[in-house]
C-alpha cells in the first residue's frame, strides 16, 4: 500500500488546527508524516512547517531524552504494527531550546474510506523537567513522574536504548523493504559498515559517560545525513547505514567533518566499509558482512576513511576462517615449519645468527603467506600457539644441526604483542628451552618497536625478565614509528634491527646514507649491535660494512630456508658457513669500527654533509708473527678474501713492504727505556715511502674505541694466539 495523500481541503483543515496534532502512516515498515498542525509546530518550536515535515521524516526523535528515545520509538513501532492505543510520556527539547519538557502523547488509528489506516496522535505539554526531582518539578505531579520513571527503564526491543536508532534485526527489515523499492527504480544501493577507531581508549580517558555521549553524537550526525530509519547501531562502537549509492561519498565526507568538529571536544576516527548492491540477490545480513570485511582492511588506519568491498576480500575472509579453524591441525600434522634466514657478521662474512620465520605449507591451499595467517592469528588471539610451535622447532633444529657437525649459532624468535596478553610467554619459552637442554643464550627474542611503544612500562618488565634469565632481546623494525628513541632510552636491548625502509631508500640521497650511518654510530656508542635487513646488493653490503653495521640480513645472502636445505648446501659446499663461536667476540670488535668515522683521529672534525664520506682511506689489518693481512677496508682499500674458517686468506698487504715486530715490556708502568708509552702486542710498521704508514708512531695517550685499544693512529687488541688488530691509515689517494 502506498503513501496516502489528503485532499487539499482536508489537509488545510488539519494543518490550521490550534491543537498539537500529527497524522502518521506506516508505509514499507517506516513511519511517514502526513500532516502537522499549527499547534504541533508551535508546541515543538518549529517556525517553518516545511522544516518540521523534513525533520520529522528524517529523525522523529532527534530531540528526545537519550534515555527515552529507544522506548518511544519502540512504542511507536508496536502501535503501527499491532494496533491498539498509543500512550507515551517522554522528555524532549523543543526546537532550538536547551531545557527538557515533559510531553504526553496519545494516539489512535483511523481508517480512510479507501481502507488506509492512519495514526492520529495528540500531544500535551506537561511542563518543564528538572532532574533533581522533589518540589522542583514544575507542572508534573507525582503520578506522572512515577510513570515516566517506570517507562524509561524498560528495554526497547526494536530500537537501540542509547542512540534511538533501529536495532539490528529491525534495521535488516527496513533495509530489505527500502532496497526492493529502490532497485525497482533502477538505482544502486550501498550498505555502510562503520567502526569507530579507539573507543576503548576513549572510555579510559573520558569514562563511560563520555563514551556514551560520543556514541550519541555520532549517531546524531548519521541521522542528519542519512535519516534515522536508514541507520542502526549494532552494539559497542559499530554502526550500519543503508543508502543510495549516488552522492554517498559526499555525505560520508560531511559525516567525518561534522563529527570531528562537534561540540563534544575530542573525537575518534571512523572507518567505513562499503558494499554496493545493484542486483538484490544477496541478503541484507550478507551485505553487512561484506561491508565489514572491507572495513576490517582499514584496521591499521587511524584516520577517518572508507573503502569498497571487492571479491578478493571475500577470498581473504574465507582464508581467514580456514586459518582459525585449522591452526591446531596445522601444528599437529606439521603443515607449519620454521625456515631460517641467515644473519651475517659483516667482519667475516659468516652466519653468526639465524632468524626463524614461520611458513604454512597447506595440503589444500598450498603455501600461505605469513602476511595472511599471522595477522589473523593475532586478531583471534591464537598467535601464541604458532610462536611456541616455532620455538619448539628451533630447539630441535639446534640439536640436529649439532649432530650434523655444524657450528650452532643463536636463533631469533619473533614475538607478538598478543603473546604477552594471552599467556606468560616468558615462562613458556624458558620452560621449553630448559627442558630441551639448550643454553638460554642460544635463543634470541625479537620484539618490534611498535609492540614495545604501545605499553612501554609493561613491555620493559617482560624484557627485563627475559634478559635476567639469560636470553638476549632484540628490537625489530627500529625507526619504523615515532617512538624509537623513547623506547631505546627506556629499555635496554642487546641489538637493534634497522627498519627495511632505510635500506630501500639507500642511494637516493647522501642525506639518507648519513642518517643510516649516524643511527649505527649511535647504537655503537650505546654498546648495542646493529642488523640491517633487506640487503639485496653488493653496494648496500659494502656501505653497511664500512660504516660499522655489525650484522647484515637479506636476499643478497640467502632467503629463509628449512634445516634440510641448510645441511644440503653445506654438503654440496655452497653454504655461507657458520661462524666459529670461539671467534665471535674477536670479529664483533672488528666489525664495530666505522671506516668513515674520522673522529677516531684526534683533531679531525667535519660538519659538511657533502664531504661526509670524502675521508681518507682506512683499513683494519691483522698481524700474527711476521705476517700481516687486511681484515676490513673501505671501498677504496681493496678486497679481502677469506678461507672457509672466516680468516683472511691472501689479503692485500700494506701499501709498502713492512717490518713487523713486537715491543717487549721494559717497565711495569708501560714505558720503554726512552720513556715513551707503549702497549703490549702493539705492532710497529715502518714504510720506506713517504706518505704511507702509520701516523704518530707509538707515542701519545691511549683511549678506548669500539672495544679496541687506541694509541694515536694504532688500534690494537690482544687476540687469537697473540695476533694484533691494527688500524692502518693511508694518506695517499
Amino acid at each position: 500500500m502506498g503513501r496516502y495523500q489528503f485532499d487539499k481541503k482536508t489537509l488545510s483543515i488539519l494543518e490550521n488546527l490550534c491543537a498539537p496534532l500529527a497524522v502518521y502512516q506506516f508505509v514499507d515498515k517506516r513511519v511517514v508524516t502526513l500532516a502537522l498542525s499549527d499547534g504541533f509546530c508551535k508546541m515543538f518550536g518549529f517556525e517553518d512547517k516545511r522544516d518540521a515535515y523534513l525533520l520529522m521524516d528524517r529523525d522523529m526523535y532527534r530531540t528526545a531524552h537519550p534515555d527515552d528515545a529507544a522506548r518511544i520509538a519502540d512504542a511507536g513501532f508496536r502501535f503501527a504494527t499491532e494496533g491498539g492505543r498509543y500512550e507515551v510520556i517522554y522528555r524532549t527539547k523543543m526546537f532550538g531550546a536547551d531545557e527538557y519538557r515533559i510531553v504526553h502523547a496519545n494516539g489512535e488509528h483511523v481508517y480512510t474510506e479507501t481502507g488506509e489506516r492512519l495514526a492520529y496522535v495528540w500531544y500535551t505539554d506537561e511542563g518543564s523537567y528538572v532532574k533533581d526531582g522533589g518540589n522542583s518539578f514544575v507542572a508534573l505531579d507525582v503520578a506522572l513522574s512515577q510513570a515516566l520513571h517506570e517507562k524509561s527503564i524498560l528495554q526497547a526491543s526494536y530500537y537501540d536504548y542509547l542512540t534511538g536508532l533501529p536495532g539490528m534485526s529491525y534495521f535488516f527489515e527496513l533495509a530489505e523493504v527500502w532496497r526492493v523499492a529502490h532497485l525497482k527504480c533502477g538505482g544502486t544501493t550501498a550498505l555502510l559498515y562503520i567502526d569507530l577507531c579507539g573507543m576503548k581508549y576513549y572510555n579510559r580517558k573520558y569514562g563511560f559517560e563520555g563514551g556514551d555521549k560520543l556514541l550519541r553524537t555520532f549517531a546524531n550526525v548519521l541521522k542528519k545525513h542519512f535519516s534515522n530509519e536508514n541507520c542502526s547501531r549494532f552494539g559497542s562502537d559499530h554502526f550500519c547505514v543503508f543508502t543510495d549509492a549516488l552522492g554517498m561519498e559526499d555525505k560520508l565526507r560531511l559525516v567525518f567533518s561534522d563529527f570531528a568538529s562537534s561540540d563534544i571536544g575530542e573525537t575518534i576516527p571512523a572507518r567505513v566499509g562499503i558494499y554496493l548492491d545493484d542486483s538484490g540477490s544477496i541478503a541484507v545480513s550478507a551485505l553487512c558482512d561484506r561491508a565489514k570485511y572491507a572495513c576490517d582492511t582499514l584496521r591499521n588506519s587511524f584516520v577517518s576513511g572508507f573503502t569498497y568491498f571487492s571479491e578478493d576480500m571475500l577470498t581473504q575472509s574465507e582464508i581467514k576462517r580456514y586459518i582459525i579453524d585449522n591452526i591446531d591441525r596445522a601444528i599437529e600434522e606439521g603443515w607449519i615449519k620454521a625456515h631460517y634466514q641467515p644473519i651475517i657478521r659483516a667482519a667475516n662474512g659468516r652466519v653468526c645468527e639465524e632468524e626463524a620465520l614461520a611458513r604454512w605449507i597447506d595440503p589444500e591451499k598450498g603455501m600461505l603467506s605469513p602476511a595472511d595467517f599471522i595477522p589473523v592469528l593475532e586478531e583471534a588471539k591464537l598467535i601464541n600457539k604458532l610462536d611456541l610451535c616455532i620455538c619448539e622447532q628451533m630447539l630441535v633444529k639446534m640439536k640436529d644441526q649439532q649432530k650434523a657437525g655444524l657450528y650452532v649459532v643463536p636463533e631469533s624468535l619473533n614475538l607478538s604483542r598478543v603473546d604477552f596478553e594471552i599467556c606468560d610467554i616468558v615462562e613458556e619459552i624458558r620452560r621449553r628451552v630448559d627442558d630441551a637442554g639448550i643454553e638460554r643464550s642460544k635463543l634470541i627474542i625479537e620484539i618490534t618497536e611498535s609492540v614495545v611503544a604501545k605499553n612501554i612500562d609493561f613491555m620493559k618488565s617482560q624484557i627485563d625478565r627475559f634478559r635476567s634469565m639469560g636470553f638476549k632481546v632484540w628490537m625489530d623494525d627500529f625507526g619504523s614509528g615515532y617512538s624509537s628513541l623513547d623506547v631505546l632510552h627506556s629499555i635496554r636491548f642487546d641489538l637493534i634491527k634497522l627498519d627495511m625502509h632505510f635500506i630501500k631508500e639507500f642511494g637516493r640521497s647522501e642525506e639518507n646514507r648519513i642518517i643510516i650511518t649516524e643511527l649505527i654510530k649511535m647504537a655503537g656508542n650505546l654498546g648495542i649491535d646493529t642488523v640491517c635487513e633487506g640487503v639485496e646488493t653488493k653496494e648496500q653490503r659494502d656501505f653497511l660494512t664500512e660504516i660499522g653495521c655489525t650484522k647484515l640480513q637479506g636476499y643478497y645472502y640467502c632467503k629463509a630456508i628449512p634445516l634440510e636445505k641448510i645441511i644440503e648446501r653445506n654438503r654440496l659446499g655452497i653454504s655461507i658457513g657458520f661462524e666459529n663461536p670461539a671467534e665471535t667476540e674477536y670479529y664483533a670488535a672488528i666489525g664495530r669500527i666505522n671506516l668513515y668515522d674520522t673522529t677516531v683521529f684526534a683533531g679531525e672534525k667535519g660538519n659538511s654533509v657533502h664531504g661526509y664520506f670524502n675521508t681518507l682511506s682506512m683499513a683494519v689489518y691483522e698481524i700474527s708473527g711476521n705476517e700481516n693481512r687486511m681484515v676490513r677496508c673501505d671501498a677504496r682499500g681493496g678486497k679481502v678474501q677469506r678461507t672457509e674458517q672466516g680468516r683472511p686468506k691472501g689479503g692485500r698487504l700494506l701499501p709498502q713492504p713492512v717490518r713487523v715486530r713486537r715491543k717487549r715490556r721494559q717497565a711495569a708502568h708501560g714505558r720503554d727505556a726512552a720513556g715513551r708509552l707503549y702497549c703490549p702486542y702493539l705492532a710497529q710498521a715502518h714504510s720506506g715511502e713517504p706518505g704511507h704508514g702509520y701516523q704518530g708512531g707509538c707515542s701519545g695517550g691511549a683511549r678506548r674505541y669500539g672495544g679496541i685499544r687506541r694509541r694515536n693512529g694504532h688500534y690494537v687488541q690482544p687476540c687469537r694466539q697473540g695476533a694484533v688488530v691494527g688500524l692502518h691509515r693511508s694518506v695517499s689517494r
